[in-house]
């Protein structure tokens, strides 16, 4: 979204930034601002539009005070729909989620004026408000980097970083809520979908997400911001030790898990192939079976059989060596005798 010239806000909004400012005694709401964008083009009418806007914040605020972490609010019938939606990292609970949307909110008050659109991206949460649906976009234009902190030398805390953060794409879309937070050796990582996008979103976005951040190691600290996802890691813990989260069983492989995949496909592949070969040698055989002739049981042969073919010991035999005695009459090729 494009900066635009500040505009007065009226007071239904700027009421309820000031009640969302209200302090509270809060431990870390990690309010450092790390994106702000505002729309280009002036929501019209302007007055109905923030009325609504100023629905949808309220409703945001009252559901993140009750602890949700995430919420989405709309006023789809209103003269000028509102859509908006606020999201806090998952270690970044309670009044400091309350806090930090209290920071992003007033900034985009300042900032956005009555612009039809407007996000603020900070450490700790996310703010998002259009005058259209938008809870399903995921990755957009814009989507970049913030790279912070002094390098860290060698080259064994770049390949930390890359190893734990490509892990993070791999398992956060499967994960409950789209959010998880690991540690790896030296260095502390997560990332975070918004809640709608969805699995396929998720796992789009982080791709791009993950991308972006791989350019700024060595420095110690890097972020990624984009419509749907954020990321981060940091040679220091950024959240509390039980925040972290074992990404093994939500990934879909790793160094050992990829061999036994690879296993597990030879022999499925070598399982098939013999499978294969046994049922062509059943059908040959089967083949073989059914082309050669039947030779004549005579005890055994009913009309229900049909056509027997009979060798000539059989026949000679059956005939009593040709009698005149088993001779019923004559055909067309010959003698016909009557078997018994």
């Amino acid at each position: 979204m494009h900066r635009m010239a500040h505009f007065p806000l009226l007071p239904a909004l700027a009421l309820a930034v000031t009640c969302a400012l209200v302090p509270f005694t809060v431990a870390d709401p990690q309010a450092t601002q790390l994106n702000l964008g505002c729309s280009q083009y002036n929501a019209t009418p302007t007055a109905a539009f923030l009325a609504a806007l100023n629905s949808t914040f309220a409703e945001l605020r009252a559901n993140l005070s009750a602890g949700s972490g995430f919420a989405t609010a709309a006023e789809p019938r209103a003269a000028a729909p509102a859509f908006a939606l606020a999201q806090c990292r998952p270690y970044v609970t309670g009044r400091d989620c309350v806090a930090c949307f209290d920071a992003a909110a007033a900034r985009i008050h300042a900032a956005c004026g009555a612009a039809n659109g407007g996000r603020a991206i900070l450490d700790g949460c996310v703010i998002r408000y259009e005058s259209v649906a938008f809870f399903d976009q995921s990755t957009l234009p814009g989507n970049t980097q913030r790279c912070n902190g002094s390098a860290v030398p060698g080259t064994a805390f770049d390949g930390a970083v890359q190893a734990l953060i490509n892990d993070l794409a791999a398992a956060v879309p499967r994960f409950p809520r789209l959010a998880a937070a690991a540690a790896g050796t030296g260095v502390y990582a997560m990332a975070q979908c918004v809640e709608t996008v969805g699995q396929d979103g998720c796992a789009q976005c982080l791709q791009v997400a993950a991308s972006n951040i791989d350019r700024c190691p060595p420095n110690s600290d890097g972020r990624a911001v984009d419509a749907g996802c954020f990321m981060r890691y940091s040679d220091k813990p950024f959240f509390p030790a039980n925040a972290t989260a074992d990404l093994t069983p939500y990934l879909r492989s790793g160094k050992s898990r990829g061999k036994g995949a690879i296993v597990g496909a030879i022999l499925g592949g070598l399982a098939f192939l013999l499978l294969l070969g046994l049922l062509a040698l059943f059908w040959t055989w089967r083949s073989m079976k059914l082309k050669k002739p039947r030779r004549g049981d005579i005890l055994g042969a009913t009309e229900l059989q049909g056509p027997t073919n009979f060798n000539y010991h059989d026949l000679k035999a059956a005939t009593n060596n040709f009698s005149e005695k088993s001779k019923i009459g004559e055909g067309g090729f010959g003698d016909v005798f009557k078997v018994c």
